[in-house]
């Protein structure tokens, strides 16, 4: 019987068993002396992920009321359940679908003018040669960013106003009459891309200032002995260098397409231009806060997140397939 089991003891399995057992605990000692030196790394990144759990993570038990007759006297979990309801509710409802044609409008915009204007700000600032000049210019076209969108409407109101705007006193030099800009909804959309642009663009610059400060400097030394102007050496080395990050960005554009700028919308917006300017978070905002129909706004929210995520899902794969570049 002792032969028998110092037999056993012997096997091939048995040694491979013992050497995985062998090597998953010098992983976890490797582990734990790994946290034990760079636990105040860690310490650090603790308040981010609570803030995450908090604010992103525990919402998500809430998105259940989109498949229920939610009743705030009943609670999420007592609520009956009615299946995709709301969701019928909402494709039957014009001013939601006004609102899908309204948001997919404005973000298409958005991402023709407003995308290439970071880049082509970022390219004019390399062109320019006096430090001093481009500092002065950079902090200008800077600053909107970091003005509230309270605040960033309010000028825009102010200009555009038929009474005493610029824009309108401009237009009375040459003898025409003032235009109501933000009650006609013909002019909602240009406004609106136009405020965009001119908060966002300097910003957005530095991520591309970022990218062209990469580049070897060795490629522009060749192009000069070459005899190429600056012209050149923008479209044939500066351009295809940070490809790769006009291409990520572009890619987490389009994952918020449908995250139109919710503050400055409903700054600017009102009835009267709600048939350009009412987009699907505007929406929500009405039913689920002012109307109370927390379901049917969280069917429309969870709809949203859903468009937003097989966008940004396409256009990682159709950028990792043609360009090998991509988020994951």
């Amino acid at each position: 019987m002792l032969v028998h089991e110092k037999e056993r003891q012997l096997t091939p399995s048995d040694v491979t068993s013992s050497e995985e057992h062998e090597a998953v605990n010098d992983r976890f000692e490797a582990i734990v002396e790994h946290l034990r030196r760079e636990w105040q790394l860690y310490l650090m990144l603790l308040p981010m992920i609570i803030w995450f759990i908090v604010f992103l993570y525990k919402p998500m038990y809430g998105l259940q009321i989109a498949f229920k007759d939610y009743s705030i006297f009943r609670g999420i979990a007592g609520s009956p359940w009615v299946g995709l309801e709301h969701f019928e509710t909402l494709f039957a409802n014009d001013q939601f679908l006004r609102a899908i044609k309204n948001t997919v409008t404005i973000s298409a915009l958005n991402l023709l003018f407003g995308f290439p204007a970071p880049i082509i700000l970022a390219l004019m600032f390399n062109e320019v040669l006096n430090a001093s000049y481009k500092r002065t210019a950079q902090t200008i076209v800077y600053l909107p960013h970091f003005i509230s969108s309270v605040i960033i409407a309010g000028i825009v109101i102010t200009a555009f106003s038929p009474t005493a705007g610029i824009v309108n006193t401009v237009i009375s030099w040459f003898g025409l009459d003032p235009i109501y800009f933000l009650t006609q909804p013909e002019w909602f959309r240009p406004i609106f891309i136009g405020t965009g642009i001119w908060q966002e663009a300097g910003f957005g610059s530095i991520v591309f200032l970022a990218a062209i400060a990469g580049v070897n400097p060795s490629l522009y030394e060749s192009a000069v002995v070459d005899g190429a102007n600056r012209w050149q050496m923008m479209w044939k080395i500066t351009i295809p260098s940070i490809l790769p990050t006009i291409l990520i960005m572009l890619i987490i554009r389009i994952g918020n397409i449908m995250e139109v700028s919710f503050e400055l919308v409903i700054l600017l917006y009102q009835p009267a231009t709600y048939e350009t300017a009412d987009v699907v978070n505007t929406w929500i905002y009405r039913q689920g806060l002012q109307s109370g129909q927390y379901d049917l706004a969280a069917a429309a929210g969870l709809f949203n997140a859903v468009v937003a995520f097989v966008l940004v899902m396409t256009a990682n794969t159709l950028s990792r397939r043609f360009s090998r570049t991509s988020l994951w």
